[in-house]
């Protein structure tokens, strides 16, 4: 089977690490798989080191989230050209199924395949502007494409347009972590840190207003954010840093690896919002024995388990966050307990061995006729 690979961006977000996760089992089980990305970035040659071709295809940057009449605009005037370029790549290379792993090409691929193609659309986040889920889910719907969903909680919107049967739920997987956390309490200050893209849905900015309240308390406290802004301006990361200013907080920029950073932490933050439905770090932490402390939203309910794999806040605010961080932080050996149980649940419902064999699983009904 040949597969022609969609994504909307050139940078290795979430989503892009996904991919690069499903690529080399891909080639393992003896398809061929093609790539189309938009500009330059570093994930071409990611995918090129792998062996994989790259086509390059006409996707626009659009603002994320709330999409503006601008953005409108560009994606009705990209649309044809994207659509065109797909077709043209799956003509040269005898495609056999359209693997769409992101939103903003979903309806140019539908386009493309006018039938002839099978469509799979893998979906990472949840679809909440008011364009978003119609633009996807109908074009879906008429090219009787299958959804994979990385939680129940991002397939709502998806499942309003298409049949209970087109739609699955693979959650992601990670390796495993080759260095973990060091149970039992550490000497020196207690580390606390944010790994991720720098962007408003991740919450960095609540986490700092936590990290000013919680060193009133704990002045020994380090924390640590771990990332950089990739699909959008450096404006946020800006008001960020200014927010830190006079507080004891590491900025360590984009890491290609994280296990060190993850090592380092006594607790794992992620502050985002319930659009960032499942993000991969979560299971990350999980893998290296790093407790969790997110926020009920989202998908959050389903990767972790409150109080026994992860500590879940039921409100989103500097001040719950502050007091959730300050209980755990007075209470290590609680913290090795969960971390230990968080171990478990990743050999249980996510490495990537079972994502991976879970997804070829999928593409195998998806070549028979």
């Amino acid at each position: 089977m040949n597969i022609l690979f969609l994504d909307q961006f050139n940078q290795p977000g979430g989503a892009q690490q996904c991919l690069l996760d499903l690529l080399p089992a891909v080639i393992e089980r003896g398809w061929k798989p093609v790539a189309m990305l938009p500009g330059d970035g570093p994930l071409s040659p990611a995918i090129q080191k792998l062996g994989v071709s790259v086509i390059p295809v006409r996707c626009a940057a659009y603002s994320l989230g709330h999409k503006s009449l601008p953005d409108l605009a560009r994606f009705a005037v990209d649309l044809p050209a994207a659509s065109a370029q797909i077709a043209k790549a799956c003509r040269q290379h005898a495609i056999d199924l359209l693997y769409v792993n992101g939103p903003r090409l979903a309806l140019a691929a539908v386009l493309a395949s006018r039938g002839r193609f099978k469509v799979l659309f893998h979906c990472h986040n949840y679809l909440s502007s008011r364009y978003a889920a119609p633009l996807t889910g109908g074009p879906l719907r008429a090219a009787n494409a299958t959804v994979v969903a990385s939680s129940h909680y991002v397939a709502v919107p998806l499942r309003r347009w298409l049949p209970a049967g087109r739609v699955q739920i693979v959650y992601n997987g990670v390796a495993e972590a080759r260095t973990c956390r060091r149970r039992g309490r550490r000497e020196g200050n207690p580390r606390i840190g944010v790994i991720g893209r720098i962007a408003p849905e991740k919450g960095q900015d609540l986490f700092l207003r936590a990290a000013r309240i919680l060193q009133s308390d704990v002045a020994s406290c380090e924390f640590v954010i771990s990332g950089a802004p990739l699909f959008s301006g450096s404006g946020y990361e800006r008001d960020v840093i200014s927010l830190a200013g006079g507080m004891r907080v590491e900025f360590t920029g984009w890491l290609e690896d994280v296990e060190p950073v993850l090592a380092s932490l006594d607790l794992l933050v992620v502050p985002s919002t319930p659009v960032d439905a499942t993000p991969r770090i979560v299971l990350q932490a999980f893998a290296a024995g790093v407790p969790v402390l997110a926020f009920a939203g989202g998908g959050f309910r389903e990767l972790i388990d409150h109080g026994r794999t992860g500590f879940l806040l039921p409100t989103r605010s500097p001040d719950a966050l502050a007091a959730g961080i300050r209980e755990l932080l007075f209470d290590p050996d609680r913290l090795d307990k969960v971390a230990a149980a968080a171990r478990f649940a990743w050999r249980e419902r996510f490495q990537l061995a079972d994502y991976r064999r879970r997804i070829l699983r999928i593409l195998e009904g998806e070549s028979k006729p």
